[in-house]
């Protein structure tokens, strides 16, 4: 496997991995209002733009860790609606 490889699934993982810590606590006070919507809808965005290009470039950690990204969003989107 090359480096830059390497380099990007460690970088992946990392940035995917940050998102848990928002979506325990969120599940956990059940309260969202110090989460900004604009913020997450426009970050979803964003990252549908980034898997749209990983698949371009049929760039599987890009792919993947923007997949996974996308769904943490979405569940910390959920909680928004839900725990308003």
């Amino acid at each position: 496997m090359k480096i830059t490889t390497v380099i990007g699934l460690i970088a992946a993982t990392i940035t995917t991995l940050s998102f848990i810590p928002q979506l325990i606590k969120t599940w956990k006070l059940k309260e969202t209002k110090d989460i900004s919507l604009l913020m997450f809808v426009t970050l979803g965005v964003g990252i549908i733009l980034w898997i749209v290009y990983g698949f371009l470039l049929w760039d599987l950690p890009l792919i993947l860790a923007n997949g996974i990204t996308f769904i943490f969003v979405l569940i910390i989107l959920f909680f928004k609606f839900k725990y308003k």
